[in-house]
């Protein structure tokens, strides 16, 4: 169990280790409007160290979010748009002959970059997928008999549109549980909408100049480790992944027949560490239940797998985390 550090040190350490972050956010703020959830939702990726999946219809800055994104830290950057016609070879790399040297020798794909975009995802074969996948979980490539490391960091996002079926192979929901967070991304406001229609008129191009680099970044998730998180709440994440395969053992019968599986160790393990990601973001050293409460639908609502109940009543993942949220004791 996790030891209490000198948490008043620990907070100066996170204070002057994060401060790139609030730079961060003020870059993306010029670029993108609205989006506070997107934005933060990134921030905790990339300071937990895990891939994030966006889920939205078309025109709602996801990709423009995630190049502006790149365009602040200063690391090595690659998107693939994602075809049906998409090859494993074409993410991972391949194996080239060469008439000149009489030699074959290996082309590394463009997953080689700390930031890949996969953009739409679900539009290319569920061989390519797993190509990209394999190497989020494993952070490594095996070209032939070679095998690679990825970077680090190694940082993948990936987007789909929720609303085209034609054409698209969606993903399996054990590939989805590879991803930290699944972040629905919604229409702005009126306020927002408007403020969208005026920018786009304007002439202005926007310079964005790196103000992070790959070593803040994995100062800062060494420093995340550090960051303490009491018992109960560890018990609490426990409670909560525990719920959505029994609901019933929280009070929650009535959810058992909307529920076909729920949601894997993997489901706790990055609730702990996305809370201590948003526990940083808010400049603290130790985590409190509301960190976890607030990330708790992001990490869960794709590790949650649905009967044809739920699908007949109208019932989504997010409704049963919400219930679960609101039954499960807060330490």
């Amino acid at each position: 169990m996790s030891q209490q550090p000198d948490i008043r040190r620990l907070t100066a350490e996170i204070e002057e280790g994060m401060a790139f972050a609030s730079a961060l956010t003020a870059g993306m703020a010029r670029v993108i409007v609205g989006q506070h959830h997107l934005v933060r939702s990134l921030l905790t990726g990339l300071l937990a160290g895990g891939h994030i999946l966006l889920e939205g219809v078309p025109g709602l800055a996801k990709t423009r979010a995630i190049k502006t994104l790149s365009a602040l830290v200063k690391a090595d950057f690659s998107r693939i748009q994602f075809t049906p016609d998409l090859l494993p070879a074409d993410v991972v790399g391949t194996i080239v002959y060469s008439g000149r040297t009489e030699q074959f020798s290996v082309r590394r794909g463009p997953v080689f970059a700390n930031f890949v975009l996969a953009d739409e995802i679900n539009r290319a074969p569920a061989k390519v997928q797993s190509a990209l996948l394999e190497a989020m979980e494993e952070r490594q490539v095996t070209i032939g008999d070679e095998t690679f490391s990825l970077p680090d960091p190694f940082f993948v996002l990936a987007t789909q549109n929720p609303v085209e079926q034609e054409g698209t192979y969606p993903l399996p929901e054990a590939q989805t549980d590879r991803f930290m967070l699944k972040v629905i991304v919604d229409y702005p406001n009126a306020d927002e909408e408007q403020a969208i229609i005026h920018n786009h008129l304007t002439t202005e191009s926007i310079d964005l100049q790196p103000v992070a680099d790959t070593q803040m970044i994995t100062n800062a998730r060494s420093l995340l480790r550090r960051v303490y998180m009491d018992e109960r709440v560890e018990r609490y994440i426990v409670d909560l992944v525990r719920a959505t395969r029994n609901p019933a053992d929280c009070g929650l019968k009535e959810l058992e027949q909307y529920v076909a599986y729920g949601a894997s160790p993997r489901a706790g393990i990055n609730l702990s560490m996305a809370g201590r990601a948003v526990a940083m973001i808010e400049g603290r050293g130790y985590v409190v239940p509301d960190d976890v409460r607030g990330i708790a639908a992001d990490v869960m609502r794709h590790r949650i797998s649905l009967t044809y109940e739920a699908e007949a009543d109208n019932v989504s993942a997010e409704d049963i985390i919400g219930k679960i949220l609101s039954k499960v004791k807060v330490p």
